[in-house]
C-alpha cells in the first residue's frame, strides 16, 4: 500500500503543475454535480414522494451512490482506464513486475480532480441526514458505513469487469457505460421506485440494492429487520467473482510483443 499512496502523490502532483487547469476542471466538476442534484429538487418540486420515498430520503440514496462512484474515479483512475494500458502495450511491463497486478493499475492512474464530486456527495448526505428524523443507534451509524463501504466496492468490481472485458476487445467500450454511468444514474434513485424486472436484475446480477435500498429500508426505518441492515456485507461477496473474472481475462492476453 505504500507504493499505492506514493503513486497517487506522485499523480496529484503531475495535476497541481498545472494549477489553472486543476481550478477549473475542478470547478466544471462542481457545476456538473449539482446538475443532478438539481434534477432531483425540480422533480420533487411536482411531487411530494415518489412510491413513499420523500426528497431528503432520495437525497441520501442519492449521495451514497455518488460517494461510491466518485471514490472509485478518484482512487481507481487506473482501472476505469484500464483499456488504455492494452492499447498502448503498458499492460506488458505490469506483468514483468514482481508485484499485485491489480496494485499496479490502481497505481498507474489517478484524477483528483473528481475529489470535487466526493466532497459534494458529502455535503448533500449531510444535508439529507440533518432534514431526516433518524432515530440514532449504534446499528443505524453501522448500517450507514456499510451503505458508503459497499458502494465503494460495487463500482470497484464493476470496473475490474469493465477492465476484464478489455482483454477480449478493446472496440465497442461503450457498453460498459450501461452499468457504470447508466448504472450510476439508476441507482441514484431507492430500486423500489423502478419495476419489479428492474429491482430483480439489480438485486441479483448486480446488486445495487444491497447498496443503498435494502440497508435504506432499515436506516430509514421503514423495516425493522437487521438483515436488512447488515444486507450491505454482501456486495464484498459480489467483488470475489469480479477478480476471479480479471484473472481468467489475463490469461487470454496476447503480449504486443513490444
Amino acid at each position: 500500500m505504500k507504493i499505492y499512496f506514493k503513486s497517487l502523490a506522485m499523480h496529484l502532483k503531475g495535476e497541481l503543475e498545472y494549477r489553472v487547469n486543476f481550478i477549473l476542471s475542478f470547478l466544471s466538476q462542481i457545476l456538473v454535480f449539482f446538475t443532478y442534484y438539481f434534477i432531483i429538487i425540480a422533480l420533487f418540486a411536482k411531487f411530494d414522494n415518489i412510491k413513499g420515498f420523500t426528497m431528503y430520503e432520495v437525497l441520501l440514496c442519492f449521495s451514497i451512490i455518488q460517494f461510491g462512484f466518485s471514490m472509485n474515479e478518484v482512487f481507481a483512475r487506473g482501472v476505469d482506464r484500464f483499456d488504455r494500458l492494452i492499447i498502448r502495450g503498458d499492460f506488458d511491463r505490469l506483468l514483468l513486475r514482481p508485484r499485485n497486478i491489480i496494485l499496479q493499475v490502481l497505481c498507474s492512474d489517478g484524477d483528483f480532480v473528481k475529489s470535487a464530486r466526493v466532497i459534494q456527495a458529502i455535503i448533500v448526505m449531510i444535508v439529507a441526514l440533518l432534514h431526516l428524523h433518524i432515530e440514532w443507534n449504534i446499528m443505524r451509524v453501522i448500517t450507514l458505513l456499510l451503505m458508503l463501504l459497499s458502494a465503494c466496492i460495487i463500482f470497484f468490481g464493476i470496473f475490474l469487469l469493465a477492465a476484464s472485458y478489455c482483454f477480449y476487445t478493446v472496440q465497442g467500450l461503450e457498453v460498459r457505460n450501461v452499468f457504470t454511468d447508466g448504472g450510476k444514474h439508476m441507482a441514484q434513485y431507492p430500486i423500489g421506485v423502478f419495476s419489479k424486472g428492474f429491482v430483480l436484475f439489480f438485486t441479483f446480477i448486480i446488486p445495487y440494492a444491497f447498496v443503498n435500498y435494502y440497508p435504506l429500508l432499515y436506516f430509514l426505518g421503514k423495516k425493522d429487520t437487521i438483515i436488512y441492515g447488515l444486507s450491505p456485507l454482501l456486495v464484498i461477496i459480489y467483488l470475489l467473482p469480479c477478480i476471479i473474472v480479471f484473472h481468467l481475462g489475463m490469461k487470454r492476453y496476447s503480449s504486443v510483443g513490444s
